[in-house]
């Protein structure tokens, strides 16, 4: 059996935003007691993670990490046509994750205790990002 759903999330611009409660609801409108479930973001310069939900200093270093790695306005950059952010957000883009498999166990994502899924929005000003969530199981 399959069942797939979308939802948008309007973000502020960079930076984390959970969206494991929305995930939640859709796997729980699934009623598979058993399966996995699939979540993928429809863009190149936003991606997903499975990431710390109890402390959002975690979030917080990650976020400087990139800062660090993947600076805006590097000259290296020739892909600037929407600002000095462009090719950063693509970069962070291909080195995080555009999709995630969650075992759903008891018709629930199966995610350990301080574990929640988050979508990372690599853009300075704010956008509305569609996710899809795909669950097969039994």
């Amino acid at each position: 059996m399959i069942h797939q759903d979308s939802f948008t999330v309007t973000t502020r611009g960079r930076g984390t935003y959970e969206v494991t409660e929305q995930v939640g609801r859709i796997v729980d409108a699934a009623n598979m007691a058993t399966g996995l479930c699939h979540v993928f973001v429809h863009h190149t310069s936003a991606s997903l993670m499975l990431c710390e939900n109890a402390d959002p200093t975690v979030r917080h270093d990650l976020e400087a990490f990139m800062n660090r790695t993947v600076p805006d306005g590097d000259p290296l950059y020739r892909h600037t046509l929407e600002g000095p952010d462009d090719m950063p957000a693509h970069i962070r883009t291909v080195l995080t994750q555009t999709g995630l498999a969650i075992p759903v166990r008891n018709a629930r994502c199966d995610l350990g205790t301080w574990q929640g899924i988050y979508l990372w929005e690599h853009r300075t000003a704010g956008h509305t990002r569609k996710l899809t969530v795909t669950v097969q199981g039994a």
